[in-house]
């Protein structure tokens, strides 16, 4: 059976996987975690808030006897749309408690407040203003009634333990796909509630957030050894099924990255300068797909984490940056003053 496939499955004693729908999305599911909780039940992530994923929500929480009354918490990893806008939405109904990473406040804020020149003047920056003026465009369309989806939560996740009615869930701040994402670790069962940081089939997207930190792959990077650094754990992700070893993943991605990271250093050596001109020059997706064969939005996340590739390598000493009327260009560092 395809993980995407609508119902109620139990991956561990008193956890249960349920996938609900997205619209308009290469996704096309996010996995929400139910755990049993005494007389109630505990959600990981909420879905996005949509009339079809309320309705899937409502009779996968009815398969396991329980209502949206019976919801204790909302525990959600970022605060994208498809995981953090249904718990707000219910909250405003059924008063549940919801609880957010706190590194997410700067992005949320700008959410909050409709404020969007974040991420237009960073795709300026990156040589990419026709993108900027598109995206401005795309946000717009967006609508007020979205952009209410939105609030703060109840509760600011720092990395404390949370204790439930059965178990007691590590809080573990990992910063890359989003700023103030955050895992759950349940040693005591050997379970990872990944979230996007770790998915099985797909790399999340690095760099393009209202408030985006310096170094977002390098911070990437550092929460994929710092999951590593557990024992290995079951993996419950975000999006596609539950697999059996975090570690394996992990190595995958972090080797993933290092390709990633060698192709785009070679892309600069051919002359590329800005981080627009270097993701034209590279191949998208698991089919290697060409640049301007993406939609706009995912132009604009591709050029955002090729940015974030640049910016590693600008660290690591293997280029060096130039600002040119205020779009940073990118070159290689002569070998003799290379740094590893």
């Amino acid at each position: 059976m395809e993980w995407t496939e609508p119902g109620v499955f139990e991956v561990a004693p008193g956890v249960y996987r349920i996938p609900l729908p997205l619209p308009n999305d290469g996704l096309h599911t996010v996995n929400v975690y139910a755990i049993d909780d005494g007389d109630g039940i505990v959600l990981i992530d909420s879905g996005w808030a949509l009339d079809a994923g309320e309705t899937a929500l409502e009779s996968a929480l009815g398969s396991l006897g329980h209502g949206f009354e019976d919801v204790h918490r909302f525990l959600v990893t970022h605060v994208h749309r498809d995981h953090y806008t249904m718990a707000v939405a219910l909250r405003r109904r059924f008063g549940t408690k919801v609880a957010l990473g706190a590194g997410e406040q700067p992005s949320l804020a700008k959410i909050i407040s409709r404020t969007r020149d974040g991420q237009v003047n960073d795709l300026t920056t990156w040589g990419a203003p026709h993108l900027a003026e598109k995206w401005r465009a795309l946000m717009a369309s967006v609508g007020e009634s979205a952009l209410r989806d939105y609030e703060e939560p109840d509760e600011w996740l720092d990395g404390t333990d949370v204790a439930l009615e059965k178990r007691v869930l590590r809080v573990l701040p990992t910063p890359g796909h989003t700023r103030g994402h955050v895992v759950f670790i349940d040693a005591d069962s050997s379970l990872l509630f990944a979230g996007d940081h770790v998915l099985p089939h797909i790399t999340p997207s690095i760099g393009f957030e209202p408030a985006r930190p310096a170094l977002p792959l390098g911070d990437y990077l550092d929460s994929l050894r710092l999951v590593r650094d557990f024992p290995d754990l079951r993996l419950l992700p975000a999006h596609g099924p539950v697999t059996e070893s975090s570690h394996a993943r992990v190595d995958e991605l972090l080797a993933h990255h290092e390709d990633r990271l060698a192709a785009t250093l070679d892309a600069v050596q051919s002359g590329t300068g800005t981080a627009f001109e270097t993701a034209r020059k590279l191949g998208w997706t698991r089919r290697q797909r060409k640049f301007v064969e993406l939609d706009v939005f995912n132009q604009v996340l591709a050029t955002g984490e090729t940015a974030a590739h640049l910016d590693v390598l600008v660290h690591r000493g293997l280029l060096t940056t130039a600002a040119a009327d205020g779009v940073m260009q990118y070159a290689v560092v002569a070998a003799e003053g290379c740094q590893v």
